[in-house]
């Protein structure tokens, strides 16, 4: 038989290709959006490390490729439509069901995690990854099924399958944006898992209800399960903390207030860190790393109190730098940059962000920094994404950025972490500096994993801090000098590498992923510091 009449044998029960075409672009949603869900669901446990967004990729990657596989041969033994109808409905049930499973898991994982308990840790992600198969797998059926259900001569093969996976990909796109910039933001990751595997389940009932059977109103028996399972698991707090007053999720993190004594602190994704606190009545109760920051100008000679007139802070967060550095220099102009406006939002509603001297500003650090034409006498940047510093605000070209909106006596103090006997990450910061400043300091702040280097814009000399500390008077602010005397008791030797970051090349994830695996296997979880600042 020629080609050209060759058909494909269908069953002669009549199906809309349109409907087809919208079940594929609702799938190719659903897809993304249970793959933006997942890892959000694990940032609030295990953080946003390339680890885990490369291990959340692969497995929706390893899954969808086992779904094309079985829905390929599924297509073939029955392409039938109200057979289709019934795989995508059971796929939207499922993405309900094992995504507030996944949720549920993961709830006694941040416990287990809190407690560094590494047995239940390793038990959740088990978990986490065979309720992750079902939903993804039986997604990646679709596609395939839908071809062999919309092609009916070989001579449109190649013009329906392009088709098809043009529309499943345009639905793709919209999975990408919609969950992260508007309903996770909105409603939270499990509704998120609710809306979607809603829709893709009122499709499939469109489908079957198409066919026109009676004995498709078997599937109505899906929500019916699914209305306790909702009530059940859906509600309450994301994590258990007896000492949480806030929690929400921006488009950027999982945000988290805790009160302890009389201070709150913030709490980000994992929450194995925080990222601001306050205390009543602006208390300071000990020396941190924002704190020896207001140590970084005296590096400088001959400088006093009254020589701070203005700071620039990148990665505001709830903003306990600009408060301290208020504190000690007074109402200073203060631009603060913060990438997180609903972290701004819980700075002013926990942490008292309200000075009318601190003008926030909403944005990535780099590019607001750039709109700026003012120069600061210092400017800090605290940008971490635990254990991840932003790379492009690593590199030459940003610390050339960042040089010309200093003044002549400017400093730049930057918080970076390191391992145990691991400095890499800060020789490297240090050698990129040392090619835009003239010198370069390190502070380990003790009890923690951080280094505070400052730079200065003009030549300096270490001594510099010391003399400064030995020559106060009695009306210098305490919180100032035990800061200068923490940096100066913590000043080490100041060590760069031959790696120099820049907009071209700037390995910093692929450097902090070698010293956090190299830790865990060294020290093991238990020798985590907790929460620090």
């Amino acid at each position: 038989m020629p080609v050209n009449e060759l058909k494909i044998q269908t069953h002669p029960e009549s199906y809309s290709r349109f409907y087809l075409y919208l079940t594929v672009f609702v799938a190719g949603m659903t897809t993304l959006a249970v793959e933006f869900t997942t890892s959000r669901l694990l940032q609030t446990v295990f953080g946003t490390s390339n680890i885990v967004w490369a291990n959340v990729i692969g497995l929706v990657l390893l899954f969808l490729t086992l779904g094309y596989f079985l829905g390929g041969r599924l297509a073939d033994r029955n392409p039938y439509p109200r057979v289709f109808y019934w795989l995508v409905s059971l796929a939207g049930f499922c993405c309900i069901l094992f995504l507030l499973l996944t949720s549920l898991i993961l709830r006694s994982a941040a416990t287990a995690m809190a407690a560094v308990n590494v047995g239940a840790i390793i038990s959740s992600l088990v978990a986490v990854f065979f309720a992750l198969a079902v939903p993804v797998t039986l997604l990646g059926c679709v596609s395939p099924f839908a071809i062999r259900l919309a092609v009916r001569d070989v001579n449109e093969a190649g013009r329906i399958s392009g088709r098809i996976y043009a529309v499943s990909t345009w639905g793709s796109i919209l999975g990408t944006y919609l969950p992260v910039l508007l309903v996770i933001p909105l409603a939270g990751t499990r509704l998120a898992a609710i809306v979607f595997g809603s829709v893709l389940l009122l499709v499939g009932f469109g489908g079957l209800w198409q066919d026109g059977r009676r004995k498709n109103l078997a599937v109505l028996i899906l929500p019916l399960i699914l209305v306790p399972v909702i009530i059940a698991w859906s509600g309450g707090r994301i994590k258990n903390n007896p000492d949480q007053i806030f929690e929400t999720e921006s488009a950027y993190n999982y945000i988290q207030v805790i009160r302890q004594g009389d201070c709150n602190f913030l709490l980000l994704n994992e929450g194995q860190a925080y990222h601001s606190y306050y205390c009543d009545e602006g208390r300071v109760p000990r020396i941190s790393v924002w704190s020896i920051m207001l140590a970084a100008p005296f590096f400088n000679q001959g400088t006093s109190v009254k020589d701070i007139e203005s700071l620039n802070v990148i990665g505001l967060a709830a903003g306990t730098i600009p408060k301290q550095f208020n504190r000690v220099y007074g109402d200073i102009a203060i631009d603060g940059i913060e990438l997180d406006p609903a972290i701004v939002q819980a700075g002013r509603e926990y942490f008292d962000l309200k000075e009318p001297n601190i003008d926030v500003i909403v944005g990535d650090g780099r590019y607001e920094l750039n709109q700026l034409d003012r120069k600061y006498d210092v400017i800090t940047l605290d940008a971490y994404k635990v254990p991840y510093i932003p790379w492009h605000l690593t590199t030459r070209e940003f610390f050339t950025e960042i040089r010309d909106h200093l003044t002549g006596s400017g400093v730049l103090a930057i918080n970076v972490g390191r391992g145990p006997g691991d400095r890499r990450l800060v020789e490297a910061v240090t050698a990129t500096l040392l090619t835009v400043f003239p010198s370069v300091y390190t502070i380990d702040v003790p009890g923690s994993f951080n280094s505070i280097v400052v730079a200065t814009a003009k030549q300096s000399e270490s001594n510099n801090l010391v003399e400064a500390l030995n020559n106060m008077n009695s009306d210098t602010h305490p919180l100032l000098r035990e800061a200068m005397k923490t940096a100066a008791d913590n000043l080490v030797p100041t060590v760069a590498s031959e790696v120099i970051f820049t907009d071209e090349r700037a390995p910093v994830e692929t450097m902090i992923d070698s010293i956090v695996i190299r830790f865990l296997l060294e020290e093991g979880a238990s020798g985590l510091p907790g929460l620090s600042g």
